[in-house]
């Protein structure tokens, strides 16, 4: 006869769950911090809106947020309904409207944009975010995106490198933060469906008309999960010193 079956949180429940760890491991948002939640429309981006609201209104901790979205002029993309969609929360909105694709277009040749328009994304939200008076800009990428970015590095420069979770600008000025470096993809888009965000596409045709290493790496590691359901687990244990490399003023999380 088998045992019990053992008990799992609710997405949503594991989603904050797992936010929160990240958020006080790495010392993420401080008292009196004006925090812009970079908000692409997709499920990610939501989530971790949504999520960080949530934690704003239970956390001892006093601190703002405000939204800004990054229209990079591609065809098909229509941030338009994000606006009422943030206002309507109650939480300032700053669409910043920069033609990302027709520069990358211009200036490169190759298929795939990716990594150009998550650079020329940044600059622009770290520009909003000092006009408006902001000091942290949230992203939202999660295991997968930092999994994935570990093994690229590995594959295809020789470094063990994955994106840092907490770091602050050359300037010194801005402080980036990732809340979602603990949670899953799989995650986000049920909490997404589960709270029927108003997820709108991003169908950028540069990446998703071309196969990309990103989506490699992303079949690769579905497939050692299947095999190993430890698998994300043990690499978050494996990470955690690359997830904190430029941590300011602070020593890495002892988890």
């Amino acid at each position: 006869m088998s045992g019990p079956t053992p008990h799992r949180l609710p997405v949503p429940k594991l989603l904050s769950r797992r936010m929160g760890r990240a958020l006080a491991d790495f010392r993420m948002i401080r008292p009196g911090d004006r925090v812009l939640v970079a908000l692409s429309g997709g499920k990610d981006s939501w989530s971790l809106l949504e999520l960080l609201r949530e934690w704003q209104a239970h956390s001892p901790i006093p601190f703002t947020l405000g939204v800004a979205t990054v229209d990079p002029m591609s065809p098909g993309y229509d941030p338009a309904p994000l606006r009422c969609a943030v206002e309507a929360r109650g939480l300032p909105y700053h669409l910043e409207r920069q033609d990302i694709y027709g520069r990358a277009q211009e200036h490169l040749g190759r298929p795939s944009y990716c990594s150009f328009c998550a650079r020329m994304r940044r600059g622009v939200l770290y520009a909003c975010a000092r006009r408006e008076g902001y000091n942290v800009l949230a992203l939202g990428q999660h295991l997968d995106d930092l999994a994935e970015s570990f093994f690229m590095s590995l594959f295809y420069n020789g470094e063990l490198r994955t994106m840092k979770v907490h770091y602050r600008v050359r300037e010194g000025d801005l402080r980036v933060i990732r809340p979602l470096a603990y949670c899953r993809e799989r995650q986000t888009r049920d909490f997404a469906e589960a709270m029927a965000l108003p997820v709108i596409p991003e169908n950028c045709p540069a990446c998703f008309a071309h196969p990309t290493e990103r989506a490699y790496m992303k079949t690769l590691l579905a497939q050692q999960e299947a095999r190993d359901p430890r698998l994300f687990r043990q690499l978050r244990r494996a990470m955690l010193p690359l997830m904190a490399r430029g941590l300011p003023h602070m020593e890495e999380p002892q988890t």
